[in-house]
């Protein structure tokens, strides 16, 4: 029996698959697959998210004032310029269906986020990648790969899962090498991590262009991952756009109210910064001393790498190990590195227990 045929590119997605959150078997389950916070919310986000259940006969404030407010007051922005989304993923949909025509393209470095080529099929784009430069984009290769159909192009800055990043003057030469008609999504969901002079995560660049967005995520270092927070710094026309195209209560009464909560709570924020900052640079010591290459990165995660299979000491046999253990990380095959884990950072108890298991898989599988 003949169904209906999807818009073309739909049938050539994979699904994305998001990290694994059990091992069976285990006694304790570290979770450490996400890049969840190991601090979990604010307790004044908790606080007004069960402060939100008085309200659940009611449809949401459609424009997410109460989050736009909380956006604009933290960084200083216009809020009529910010969009917010039922996560930073909707909003990258949405800007592939509202620029990109059937065989337009979508440029993105080869280890980007999976979401950026799901986003350019589900519009009819062809999804076009550029090689990195040691696990870091590449402005040349990306550059080189530009052409008239080059509609959107995705910087995921700090990257997920190398954790690298391209610093500002980099993407200013890679604006500027830009039509006008092509439109720079700067992905900043892991910013608030990084701490380098010559990072900025897109606020300037939007607030000067016309054709730039930065998105961000409230899922990360504000640990409101199950509400999927998103916003969007736009220049006024493309805020137009989306703002015409997106759901009219995309983001629920209690994701707006934790949302804002949290993003005011900047005592707690600053807390969650440092400690991935103190764990992230002992993981990376630590796994480095054991032998093993790492890719700390300036996110809440390293990139581990492994020898390649059928190696007794492959990322496919590490990872089964560390399940075994309790401690679930990310393998990243589908993100073109079948030889790597990423591990997101935990708690001190996680951290250190990750450590001594990866210790002692390196002295087992010792040749």
């Amino acid at each position: 029996m003949a169904s209906p045929t999807p818009v073309p590119g739909v049938l050539e997605i994979q699904p994305y698959v998001g990290g694994r959150s059990a091992a069976p078997g285990a006694a304790r389950v570290f979770k450490l697959s996400s890049n969840e916070s190991p601090l979990g919310a604010s307790p004044k986000a908790v606080a007004a998210f069960g402060k939100a259940a008085e309200k659940l006969h009611a449809y949401p404030e459609g424009s997410s004032a109460v989050l736009r407010e909380a956006v604009a007051e933290l960084y200083g922005l216009n809020p009529d310029r910010i969009v917010c989304g039922n996560g930073s993923d909707e909003l990258l949909h949405l800007i592939a269906q509202c620029y990109c025509r059937p065989g337009d393209e979508v440029l993105f470095s080869e280890h980007g986020f999976l979401v950026y080529p799901i986003a350019a099929r589900a519009a009819s784009a062809i999804p076009v990648t550029a090689p990195e430069t040691n696990l870091t984009a590449s402005v040349d290769a990306l550059i080189a790969r530009l052409t008239p159909k080059t509609r959107i192009v995705f910087v995921a800055n700090p990257n997920n899962p190398t954790g690298t990043y391209l610093s500002v003057g980099e993407i200013r030469r890679l604006h500027a090498a830009l039509s006008p008609e092509t439109v720079l999504v700067l992905d900043a969901a892991y910013a608030e991590y990084v701490r380098r002079n010559d990072y900025e995560s897109g606020i300037e660049l939007v607030a000067t262009s016309e054709n730039v967005v930065m998105t961000r995520t409230l899922s990360k270092v504000y640990g409101l991952a199950a509400l999927r927070v998103g916003w969007a710094f736009c220049p006024e026309g493309i805020a137009s756009v989306l703002n015409r195209t997106r759901g009219p209560f995309n983001v629920s009464i209690p994701a707006q109210l934790a949302g804002a909560a949290a993003l005011r709570d900047t005592a707690f924020t600053e807390a969650a910064v440092a400690h991935n900052s103190k764990w992230l640079a002992y993981l990376a010591g630590e796994i480095a001393r054991l032998g093993l290459r790492v890719t700390a990165g300036v996110g809440n995660f390293v990139l581990v790498h492994f020898e390649p299979a059928p190696s007794k000491r492959s990322a496919p046999a590490a990872d089964a190990f560390l399940m075994e253990r309790g401690l679930i990380v990310r393998g990243v095959a589908n993100y073109g590195l079948p030889d790597a884990l990423r591990i997101s950072v935990g708690t001190e108890e996680a951290n250190r227990l990750l450590v001594a298991a990866l210790e002692d898989f390196v002295a087992q599988t010792a040749s």
